[in-house]
């Protein structure tokens, strides 16, 4: 049966989104590095909190999830008052782009920015723009020459989905100082808290109202399968998202986990020591190996390789020894790698494979 019903103008524009990789062809229980999940798992007080929750489950969710944000107030030094939290920060950044985009709007973001960012802005009828980068970095300077009066939002991943590189506090201050007061920067802060020193951006939105902030559980908490993220922003801004996010968006179980992991910072700090360690050895075992890669101050390991059949070719030999990392082409890296910062004997495995792989070449 035929129907005249069509989408809204732009949706069937959107491509659907590739996850990373999660099984290879006739591997048991390959080694996943594709999708910059937590080796180390979620901390132990989140499997208590979750069991208590599902006693539960016949109970409605709180809608204002006051527990989660007093505790990320807590943690963080800020007003729980101006934190929203979401399934996931992809639900927040989506309702950014829902409240404060349309037609005839634009958004904007950076060529190698993360793939969603193009369907936040057709989905909510606007136009996405895309700014070039320098050499996998973020340049303020090209990102405002395509700031018109159409853009509403700015979305920035810092530090950046699939390089790894980051502005500094002063660049991110020049960019928020220069932006016209329709504009919203959104800074995207999924892999914040791996990069050392960093506050997510949170000084600028306490002191600017045209900038917001959006953090995840998935990475650092290890608690993907939870989908918990939250934001901050004025609360002129928070009003308008809590007028369109349902009303019981998070369910008791994903809010008691999230609470129990962001109230344990011991288990946080291990996790955050562990990356640090092993990405400096896997970074420095890529450039040891001839393998090229930036400093990253994220998770994962952009690793690049001569060409694009190169890289192809490593991404065989690594499935062949059971590892699975990220082909990054849809990034616009066709000859990269990203690779997943893991644990020790990981990281170990990672470079013998692509040692024995330099080998065979």
């Amino acid at each position: 049966m035929m129907t005249d019903m069509r989408a809204q103008p732009g949706i069937m524009d959107i491509a659907l989104y590739q996850g990373g990789a999660s099984r290879i062809e006739g591997q048991a229980d390959p080694l996943k590095l594709s999708s910059n999940e937590n080796p180390l798992g979620a901390s132990p007080k989140v499997a208590e909190a979750v069991a208590a929750a599902a006693l539960s489950l016949h109970r409605y969710p709180p809608t204002d999830h006051a527990a989660l944000r007093t505790a990320i107030a807590e943690v963080h030094g800020l007003d729980a008052d101006r934190i929203i939290c979401g399934v996931g920060s992809d639900e927040i950044l989506t309702l950014l782009a829902m409240a404060f985009a349309g037609p005839g709007d634009e958004v904007l973001y950076t060529e190698h920015g993360f793939g969603l960012y193009r369907i936040f802005a057709l989905s909510a009828g606007a136009t996405p723009v895309v700014a070039p980068e320098r050499e996998r970095r973020i340049d303020v300077d090209l990102l405002l020459r395509h700031v018109t009066p159409a853009t509403r939002l700015i979305y920035i991943a810092n530090p950046a989905n699939p390089t790894g590189t980051a502005l500094d506090m002063a660049e991110l201050t020049r960019l928020a100082d220069a932006l016209p007061e329709q504009c919203l920067l959104v800074l995207d802060g999924a892999y914040a808290e791996f990069f050392a020193g960093y506050d997510g951006g949170a000084a600028l939105v306490t002191a600017r109202a045209n900038v917001a902030m959006t953090r995840t559980f998935s990475k650092l908490y290890g608690l993907g399968g939870l989908r918990v993220g939250w934001g901050y922003a004025s609360q002129h801004v928070i009003d308008v998202l809590n007028r369109i996010r349902g009303p019981f968006n998070m369910s008791s179980v994903a809010l008691a986990g999230a609470e129990a992991a962001m109230r344990d910072r011991g288990f946080v700090e291990i996790c955050l020591r562990e990356n640090a360690e092993q990405r400096a050895r896997l970074i420095g075992g890529l450039r040891q190996l001839g393998i090229a890669c930036d400093d990253s101050e994220a998770n994962f390991v952009l690793a690049c390789f001569a060409d694009e059949g190169e890289a192809l070719a490593a991404d065989a030999h690594l499935k062949s020894a059971g590892i699975l990392v990220r082909l990054v082409k849809g990034y616009g890296f066709p000859e990269a790698l990203r690779i997943t910062v893991g644990r020790a004997e990981d990281v170990t495995r990672v470079l013998d494979a692509l040692a024995s792989f330099r080998q065979a070449a």
